[in-house]
């Protein structure tokens, strides 16, 4: 039987067990890479939202379902883990591709990445009015929108990147679309999330365990930390303590997307790095520090295993996922063919550990 904790947890708790989660935001990429790191997040959620930035981006149907098999493929045997694929709009999307992909159940969603805002996304939209025939067909069919919320426009400075895409971008979209169902994906600012909840109900946003721990002055605590930095790039303190507060407070239009995004430890640690935070190994150990932290144990299950869900109009999943109030540390690295990738907080002592899963 389920158990499910119903008011703040006292001190003395030390296991959780929620339903089992989802993750609504994960970058498995291709190849050796896909095979290295998707075994990490089958073995902590039942669902996930893949991102399509691969090289070339997943624009088609086919791409879509050619992707979804090799991601199977490179599950571990037994494991249930079920890919929820994603197309990656651009300015030449065919609204009756995206209806025929999402009604064959192929797509779940499509992504918006503005043109170079990040990761492989120089594919991305160059021009949100000009996409409005896409737009107003997902809106006819019911098909969510997730978006990477940043502008592009190298004048503006890169930690203030996201308030300028809210206000240039987001909510002109949210006014000419009312009713667009959108995700703003991977939010950083206070302001990102008081527009969240001011259009919940139609708009929600996914949070990520970097994000509640790291503000923008642990990218260069001692030194430069490149195994930190991701876009959208973490911001100041008080931001960290309003997305907590957005991801512990029981609101149902925040939940749980992990970002993990891998990235060769010698693609980050270069000339030019890479944008991305793996997270794999340690999500849900991550969250339920934060959550414990807060006084907000009682919360978590909602944030990670039915926020989501409801958004998408899914059905929770009928597994559970435990977790136990006991240290363990992370691998440093794992092993990528003949890369390796660096772990959020590998190699520390996080004080939750993953324990039984259930179907």
């Amino acid at each position: 039987m389920m158990t499910t904790l119903t008011a703040p947890a006292p001190a003395g708790v030390d296991t959780i067990t929620l339903r089992r989660p989802d993750d609504w935001h994960i970058h498995l990429r291709d190849g050796p890479m896909l095979a290295a790191v998707v075994p990490y997040t089958a073995a902590q959620f039942a669902r996930g939202i893949i991102m399509p930035n691969l090289v070339p981006p997943v624009t088609t149907p086919a791409a879509a379902s050619a992707y979804r098999e090799r991601i199977r493929a490179a599950l571990p045997e037994g494991s249930d883990f079920q890919p929820m694929m994603t197309c990656y709009l651009t300015d030449a999307t065919s609204p009756d591709e995206i209806e025929a992909g999402f009604t064959q159940g192929i797509w779940i969603a499509a992504k918006l990445y503005p043109a170079g805002a990040t990761t492989n996304a120089h594919h991305g939209v160059t021009d949100i009015p000009a996409l409005a025939p896409v737009l107003e067909r997902m809106e006819k069919i019911g098909m969510p929108l997730l978006i990477h919320g940043e502008a592009t426009d190298p004048a503006i400075d890169i930690f203030d990147r996201e308030a300028a895409f809210m206000e240039a971008s987001l909510l002109p979209l949210l006014a000419r679309h009312q009713g667009l169902k959108v995700c703003v994906e991977h939010v950083t600012t206070a302001e990102t999330a008081d527009i969240v909840r001011a259009h919940a109900g139609r708009v929600a946003a996914t949070i990520t365990p970097h994000h509640l721990m790291i503000n923008r002055t642990s990218i260069f605590q001692g030194g430069l930390r490149p195994h930190l930095y991701c876009l959208p790039v973490a911001k100041r303190e008080r931001h960290r303590l309003a997305l907590r507060k957005a991801a512990t407070g029981g609101e149902a239009c925040f939940f749980l997307g992990t970002d993990t995004a891998p990235h060769p430890k010698g693609a980050k640690e270069s000339a030019c790095g890479c944008a991305g935070v793996f997270l794999g190994p340690v999500a849900l150990q991550c969250y339920a520090q934060v959550f414990d932290e807060e006084g907000a144990l009682d919360r978590f299950e909602a944030f990670a295993s039915l926020n989501g869900a409801r958004f998408h109009g899914l059905e929770p999943n009928t597994g559970t996922v435990t977790l136990n109030r006991r240290a363990e540390t992370a691998p440093e690295t794992i092993r990528a063919g003949e890369d390796e990738v660096v772990v959020f907080r590998g190699g520390e002592a996080l004080p939750w550990s993953l324990g039984e899963v259930t179907r």
